[in-house]
């Protein structure tokens, strides 16, 4: 009889990672469930949402018969998540904490901890996502901890596991897993990989996880809930009032409670104002923000943004930037909105400008550009800095409109 291989299963007490430790168990893999708790809290009725969720991890793992652990990463997630979600916001920017947690939690410390002290072949989650590799593939990967040095020896040979969109266009979760780590990567099975959202419930309910099935899918940032989240927020950092003012004349439209509880893009709630106003730039010197009258004023859309250091999922950029500096592709900085072609242009500190076909609502600084090639997702990069927006050329149109008539008004008529 051949080697049982053993995978390590994240479970999160929902559907998805419950399929997928069924499905791994089917293939007759040695299945372990864990739970991993990221953070301490109660929801609005007192009740521990994450006992919930770990009981109903629980239940499953009973039903298939396999070992269940649970871990805690409470400290890790305050430090290489929260903290950091809190200097951005801070910063006016706005962060996508899952993104991190997938980056430095599920895809390092999980792995790690599957892989050194359970021992396992491989992990694997209930992501919406495929890669390159075959399963088989996958338990031929060794552990090797990532190099400290700048640049790879160029003489190591490589070839890189590729990452692509699940069969479920609409689940897709690539974006979501963009800054994980190839190591981490090249050991990872998506049981789901082929299958869509509806498959999976039907899965499910023949399986009998009746109690999973009756869960509302968790939608949202994990922490917060359905709490509001300026209130959210202000528990964690000081109110700084300051005030909305219009982008169009420079009249104050009235105060608010910190620049970090607005987004570009969203609705800014004024007292007094019966028209909606909708935030669409942020000065954290002055503390004003910027509003305009319109869901889709200029002020809103820009066609260029430049990221941090850029994270390739395959290390190295795709060849072709590599030689020539710049590639098309295609782009998309919220999860599921439509995919937007661009032209990438790489800079020598390995970050990106990204110039896209047509201008986009509310592009925002400290969202992640993520970009793909067809099916395959190359990875992701913060956006640190964005191109003026269409209300600011549009101005700058108008002053050298206005600037060379005047001009033309000066001009002495030559003399006859």
């Amino acid at each position: 009889m051949g080697i049982i291989r053993h995978v390590v299963c994240a479970m999160s007490g929902g559907v998805d990672s419950s399929v997928a430790a069924l499905l791994l168990k089917r293939r007759g893999y040695g299945v372990t469930g864990v739970f991993m708790k990221n953070w301490d809290t109660l929801d609005e009725r007192g009740v521990c949402t994450t006992e919930v969720d770990c009981e109903d991890a629980y239940r499953v793992c009973q039903s298939l018969d396999i070992p269940f652990h649970q871990v805690s990463y409470v400290k890790e997630y305050w430090h290489e998540v929260f903290s950091n979600l809190l200097k951005e916001y801070e910063n006016g920017r706005t962060p996508n904490p899952d993104i991190m947690c997938n980056k430095h939690i599920k895809f390092n410390h999980f792995h790690k901890y599957a892989v050194n002290t359970l021992g396992a072949d491989a992990m694997a989650t209930g992501h919406y996502a495929r890669t390159s590799q075959e399963d088989e593939e996958v338990f031929q990967q060794t552990y090797t901890a990532p190099s400290t040095t700048l640049f790879r020896d160029r003489f190591e040979i490589r070839n890189p596991v590729r990452m692509y969109k699940g069969a479920d266009l609409l689940k897709d979760q690539t974006f979501f897993l963009s800054q994980i780590s190839q190591e981490a990567l090249r050991q990872t099975m998506f049981p789901l990989a082929g299958l869509t959202k509806e498959f999976v419930k039907k899965i499910a309910a023949e399986a009998g996880f009746h109690h999973v099935l009756k869960r509302k899918e968790s939608m949202g940032i994990c922490f917060i809930g359905e709490r509001n989240f300026e209130n959210f927020i202000l528990e964690y950092l000081e109110p700084k009032p300051g005030n909305f003012v219009s982008i169009e004349d420079g009249k104050i439209m009235g105060t608010h409670k910190g620049w970090f509880t607005l987004t570009l893009g969203q609705r800014a709630k004024i007292g007094g104002q019966r028209d909606a106003w909708f935030v669409v730039d942020k000065d954290i010197t002055t503390g004003d923000v910027f509003v305009a009258p319109t869901t889709n004023h200029p002020a809103l859309f820009r066609d260029t943004v430049r990221t941090s250091r850029f994270h390739w999922i395959a290390v190295d950029p795709p060849p072709e930037l590599a030689r020539t500096q710049m590639m098309e592709c295609h782009f998309r900085f919220i999860h599921q909105m439509p995919l937007t072609p661009c032209t990438v242009t790489l800079n020598m500190n390995g970050s990106v400008w990204i110039s896209l076909s047509q201008p986009v609502r509310a592009l925002t600084p400290g969202q992640f550009a993520v970009l793909y090639k067809g099916d395959e997702c190359l990875g992701s990069g913060k956006i640190i800095q964005l191109g003026p927006s269409e209300h600011t050329l549009q101005r700058g149109r108008e002053r050298l409109m206005s600037a060379a008539q005047t001009k033309e008004q000066q001009t002495p008529e030559p003399a006859s």
